[in-house]
């Protein structure tokens, strides 16, 4: 199965305690689209200026990323977005946003493009995303990211855009932000209530809720001795997780969890480094072998009545 994502290829640049990235790559769609590509197939779409240059381009290549749908705008500037970390990794300070030809971003989906399997509409302009939606056959999945901006300036379009969802990923801040709820479980209950079927809450270092109309499932953050730059986790998570998903035929209880801890392995990569030079080095190896650990980290074998016993 193929997943089409729309949203932003970006240039970042990041200071945390622990050094400086200037200029890197960075982008949701770059992010989710590298961590899908481990997994399936990813047709991207986005814009770029003409400083965005082949050797940029070089981290889609060698892997099943279809550029198609990637606009140059001759003479425009890439989407750069500067930002910095203090200790606590999980708040992000944003110094300078320049859209550049992101501000203009009119997605025009190739004809290849329009009947993907899983469609994936990152944080872009809700209005944009209910035009991706009336440009596509509906697809198997459509799952969608926000963020505070839009929740704050465009809510109404946003909740159209919700009910269209089957599957909406957002951190906890935002569910809080839109609802008016403290309470996350509560919150979730809200958005379902929109119409998606399913809501994954991204909560940093403390890991990941999928809450559904009758299931909650929670897993913890795949602890690290070195992180260096929470930048793009978010998609790396959804791509990974997605990825997953889309690769397997059932999307069943079982499969939605498993794709949530391959999410969370990819999630945990991508912060070891700064921009996609994790993503980059590693091998699907790699990735199967921390999952492992992961899944050694959560079980705990069969419970016996003894467990409860004094």
């Amino acid at each position: 199965m193929s997943i089409l994502v729309v949203g932003s290829v970006a240039f970042d640049s990041i200071e945390t305690p622990f050094g400086k990235a200037e200029k890197v790559i960075g982008g949701s769609a770059t992010y989710f689209s590298v961590a899908a590509s481990f997994f399936t197939d990813v047709q991207l779409v986005g814009v770029i200026g003409d400083d965005f240059s082949d050797e940029h381009l070089e981290v889609f290549r060698g892997r099943p990323i279809d550029l198609a749908g990637l606009e140059r705008v001759p003479g425009g500037r890439t989407f750069h977005w500067s930002g910095a970390y203090g200790y606590d990794l999980n708040v992000a300070e944003t110094k300078a946003t320049h859209l550049n030809v992101f501000g203009d971003f009119k997605p025009n989906l190739p004809e290849t493009f329009r009947k993907p399997d899983v469609l994936f509409l990152a944080n872009i302009d809700p209005e944009l995303q209910l035009e991706v939606l009336r440009q596509v056959e509906r697809p198997q999945l459509v799952a969608l990211d926000t963020m505070n901006y839009w929740i704050s300036s465009k809510k109404k379009e946003l909740e159209r855009a919700l009910a269209e969802a089957d599957l909406v990923i957002i951190n906890e801040g935002e569910v809080r932000q839109l609802t008016g709820e403290a309470n996350l479980v509560r919150g979730a209950r809200a958005i379902l209530s929109l119409g998606p079927a399913t809501l994954v809450i991204k909560r940093g270092e403390y890991g990941v809720l999928m809450i559904t109309a009758d299931r909650i499932f929670a897993v913890p953050a795949f602890p690290l001795e070195e992180v260096f730059d929470p930048t793009g986790a978010g998609d790396t998570f959804a791509g990974g997780f997605l990825g997953s998903l889309a690769s397997s035929k059932k999307h069943d209880e079982a499969r939605f969890r498993r794709s949530i801890i391959f999410g969370s392995v990819l999630a945990s990569f991508n912060v070891e480094e700064f921009s996609l030079n994790r993503l980059r080095s590693i091998t699907r190896a790699d990735i199967e072998k921390r999952y492992r650990s992961f899944r050694e980290l959560t079980e705990f074998g069969d419970l016996e009545s003894g467990d409860f016993e004094s």
